[in-house]
């Protein structure tokens, strides 16, 4: 049984999975870079985004693409992001 959507637990769930995601990208980049505290900061801001979307979309399972979408999201505009000012970066574009 899918139970009606509430517009704003969806955007919610989006929204934080997409921080949720730009967070991951960003502690793998401190990680690569070997910078601990970074690395450190970011994992628990990892942790603390997930748990909304988690809670959300365990009552309703409709809420899981929302959550799809948002870490989409949140994954290709932190890489953008990281990629910025890169001359001749062009890999993940067609």
């Amino acid at each position: 049984m899918i139970l009606p959507v509430n517009p704003l637990i969806a955007m919610g769930v989006l929204a934080s999975t997409a921080a949720t995601d730009a967070a991951y990208v960003f502690f793998n980049a401190a990680v690569s870079g070997r910078r601990r505290v970074w690395a450190a900061n970011w994992s628990a801001i990892w942790y603390l985004l997930s748990a909304f979307a988690v809670i959300s979309y365990t009552e309703n399972a409709i809420y899981v693409l929302f959550a799809a979408t948002g870490s989409w999201l949140g994954a290709f505009a932190s890489v953008t992001w990281l990629g910025r000012g890169r001359a001749g970066d062009t890999k993940g574009t067609p």
